[in-house]
């Protein structure tokens, strides 16, 4: 299923290329394509990818935005996802104290905050902003269909995990693919 969608949207990519080109397009979709795979199978951003994704991110960064935006982008993209990072720490313990659970210990993984922070250095300053609105909003309305699904099913759980780095993904391909300059 991954090669066949990778074939399409390399495909789709070759008949509309996106503003950077061709093989920039398919260097974002490789990548962001590997973090999606990774994530969902694993549930982690590996930091050989991380390192990797920052390398590929200063540089295609720096080449459309400057070197100035590229870093901002990078730091706002960080301190924002880490301000949501120990927000989830804090109502983890806050529900895990109410409710009398345990082995819960984050809402979030650290490398999502990592990646977020490559996020904003393909993305850029201001372009972090739009990225990480449409990364809630598509992790919203993914996890609000899949409450919906198991409600109706009734297979719903409380508190299971979804992988969140494939929305980090996700809104980082829409607006570097789809968003014409």
């Amino acid at each position: 299923m991954v090669l066949v969608l990778f074939l399409v949207l390399a495909g789709l990519l070759w008949l509309y290329p996106p503003p950077s080109g061709f093989w920039a397009a398919m260097l974002v979709v490789a990548y962001f394509g590997l973090v999606i795979v990774i994530d969902f199978e694993h549930r982690l951003v590996m930091h050989p990818v991380s390192i990797a994704g920052a390398i590929i991110g200063l540089s295609m960064g720096t080449w459309q935005h400057g070197f100035l935006n590229t870093i901002l982008g990078c730091i706002a993209g960080f301190l924002l996802m880490l301000a949501l990072y120990y927000l989830g720490i804090w109502f983890v313990k806050l529900l895990s104290r109410k409710r009398e659970m345990s082995g819960v210990d984050e809402a979030i993984g650290f490398g999502d905050v990592i990646l977020s922070g490559i996020m904003g250095l393909f993305l850029g300053w201001p372009g972090i902003i739009a990225g990480m609105l449409l990364m809630i909003v598509l992790g919203g309305l993914v996890s609000l269909v899949i409450l919906i699904v198991q409600v109706t099913r009734h297979t719903y759980k409380a508190y299971s995990a979804i992988p969140y780095a494939p929305f980090i993904a996700l809104a980082a391909m829409i607006l570097l693919l789809l968003a014409r300059n």
